[in-house]
């Protein structure tokens, strides 16, 4: 399992970059403009996929327990 990207330094972190369409590592785009961090690029690439999948799950209303996690 990647480590928590919120452990990582900074220059290690992965985006996703939505102005670009993109994964981007460490300083970058500004935030407003990124979806993450993540601890890999494999994560950081399935940024649209993963907040579809979770969008979808609130609105069913599943997974209620593991929201905080997001």
């Amino acid at each position: 399992m990647p480590a928590n990207p919120m452990d990582l330094p900074d220059e290690e972190r992965w985006w996703y970059c939505l102005k670009h369409d993109a994964p981007e590592k460490g300083p970058g785009c500004p935030d407003k403009y990124r979806l993450g961090p993540y601890a890999d690029e494999d994560s950081a690439v399935r940024a649209l996929q993963t907040v579809a999948e979770r969008n979808e799950a609130w609105d069913d209303g599943g997974e209620a327990e593991n929201r905080d996690d997001w």
